[in-house]
């Protein structure tokens, strides 16, 4: 006879029913933060110190002097000490920027920075802390005399800083030191690693200086390539097209205006006095009201009276490109390539209403490419807001974007085993990552063209460089090979005349010299970008063979 289960009712069931808390949430889910593998967690540690310290310092306009070192303590165990000369954190919110997650400067503006989610940094604290128990330490000054040194931890079930210790002493320091360690982590110099992020960090970040210690003592220093300090970005109000009715309900209830047609207007970019008027033709209440008594029905009204109305396009005053001078400088100086080109397309729109430009390079030759077993082969540089995407490279736009381009065309056959370095940027407000280890761009169909629309560009130049290097190699080996029967030319000729051999055999070399030289070069004046198709003629007529038989 079947064993009868007890029944259990709804309160019973609901007795484990308890609030998780954001931190306890990511302590189970690491993976989603880019703490996913041995090799992956150690650069998402130097990835997340890093871009903590390029952000502060160019929002405070100081030049990046960064330093990062990794230490073997054991079996994949190392501590990371990485320092900065950036403007320091107050000591008021130590606790938070390293003891609490969704904590930050970022999230809540509309800004281009690297990080975004308000977790990074915190999100290290929480990594060393479980898999070895300690807490992180942190030294700090905002160049005010005084200098604090703080260990903590996170309270996981609080979600905020359990302060070890705090020190304070008098010193006249500006910048933030941090030390970690960890367990449970690789580190080797593939190109997955933290070397390999910091060498693509100098190359989107001309204007910093960074030196990288290696656990075998090894010291690489990225000398700066640019004295230009970015210009420290702006936050920039939403554009209407990308709101939702939820957004757009939350930033009601939160605004201090009397109306909702002030609201609008104080709250989007591009939203005039005239289009309040357009949308007021299409809801059926009156936006003379609070808008804190707006509901969601209302706010649905206003999105669809938007959805039917033409805007400007965003101002695009909140974004700083690299600029395709630095990138040249950086490239030039890191890769030493035969071969580069470097554009920026025009500013665009993805996701209804948020601006981005992209960037992109291509270097072909010296260093340029990844060295592996096989040979050197092709090397993609993905970046968004200078911050090097080196995971996830699958489900990436920018991959995508790549590979949707039939590179043959462009004089590059296989471009796989070729010595070629793609390099592709995005800037943006709000760069629409897939997952919160931002490490991959979601296939937007806006910014997918953009990409497709760079690099096809540059291809075009690659072709006509590619060409006129094709032609060159043409033009000398048919030089090395008239050469080669001059001598005996000029042998045979001296018998039969009478004439010096070493005079005719001088006259022969420098006729070659000049027919080489003159018929197959550029024509003065083409345009760069434009491939000739001169046809290297197979014999010599006329006026030529007056001039051969002249110097017989």
């Amino acid at each position: 006879m079947e064993k009868l289960h007890h029944k259990r009712d709804a309160d019973e069931l609901f007795k484990e029913f308890k609030e998780t808390s954001i931190t306890e949430f990511f302590r189970k889910n690491r993976a989603h933060l880019g703490y996913s593998g041995k090799l992956r967690s150690l650069t998402t540690v130097i990835h997340e110190i890093v871009t903590n310290s390029l952000d502060a310092c160019e929002e405070a306009g100081i030049l990046p002097e960064i330093y990062v070192e990794i230490n073997s303590l054991g079996n994949e165990h190392y501590r990371v000490f990485a320092s900065d000369n950036g403007p320091g954190i107050p000591i008021r919110h130590i606790s938070d920027v390293f003891g609490k997650m969704l904590a930050g400067t970022k999230f809540h503006r509309n800004i281009q920075l690297r990080g975004q989610q308000g977790i990074g940094v915190a999100g290290v604290t929480m990594f060393s802390q479980i898999t070895t128990g300690k807490p992180i330490k942190i030294r700090t000054s905002t160049g005010n005399g005084k200098v604090y040194e703080v260990k903590l931890m996170i309270d996981i079930a609080k979600n905020r800083a359990d302060i070890i210790s705090k020190n304070e002493y008098e010193q006249y320091w500006r910048g933030t030191e941090i030390e970690v360690e960890l367990k449970n982590v690789k580190f080797n110099l593939s190109d997955k690693g933290p070397f390999e992020y910091i060498r693509r960090t100098a190359i989107a970040n001309p204007h910093a200086r960074i030196t990288f210690v290696d656990p075998e003592g090894r010291k690489t220093v990225f000398e700066r390539s640019s004295d230009k300090i970015p210009k420290p970005p702006i936050a920039i109000k939403p554009h209407p097209k990308g709101i939702e009715v939820d957004d757009l309900l939350q930033m009601a209830k939160a605004s201090n205006a009397r109306k909702v047609s002030s609201f609008l207007t104080s709250t989007f970019a591009r939203m005039s006095n005239a289009k309040v008027k357009e949308i007021q033709e299409y809801v059926s209440f009156d936006l003379n009201k609070n808008p804190r008594r707006l509901t969601w029905s209302e706010c649905e009204e206003i999105v669809n009276a938007i959805r039917n109305i033409k805007f400007l396009a965003p101002s695009t005053e909140g974004l700083e490109p690299i600029g395709e001078k630095q990138i040249r400088s950086a490239v030039l100086n890191i890769l030493d390539p035969e071969f580069e080109s470097v554009l920026t397309r025009p500013p665009r729109v993805h996701s209804g209403g948020t601006p981005f430009i992209i960037e992109a390079a291509i270097a072909y030759g010296g260093h340029a490419g990844r060295n592996s077993k096989e040979g050197v082969r092709a090397e993609v540089m993905r970046f968004a807001n200078r911050a090097p995407l080196l995971f996830d490279a699958g489900g990436c736009a920018i991959t995508k974007a790549i590979n949707s381009i039939d590179w043959k065309r462009y004089g590059l056959k296989d471009i796989e085993n070729s010595p070629i370095t793609i390099f592709v940027n995005i800037v943006s407000t709000y760069v629409p990552y897939t997952s919160a280890g931002k490490q991959s761009i979601a296939e937007e169909k806006e910014i997918l063209k953009e990409i497709r629309m760079a690099l096809m560009d540059l291809g075009r130049k690659f072709q006509v460089y590619h060409s006129r290097k094709r032609r060159a190699m043409e033009r000398e080996a048919k030089r090395q090979i008239l050469m080669k029967y001059s001598t005996e030319l000029a042998a045979g000729l001296a018998k039969l005349t009478g004439e010096d051999e070493n005079k005719i055999l001088r006259d022969l070399q420098e006729l070659i010299e000049e027919k080489i030289r003159t018929g197959v070069i550029l024509e003065e004046g083409e345009k760069e970008g434009e491939i000739e198709m001169e046809v290297i003629p197979e014999e010599t007529e006329g006026e030529e063979e007056l001039e051969l038989e002249e110097v017989v």
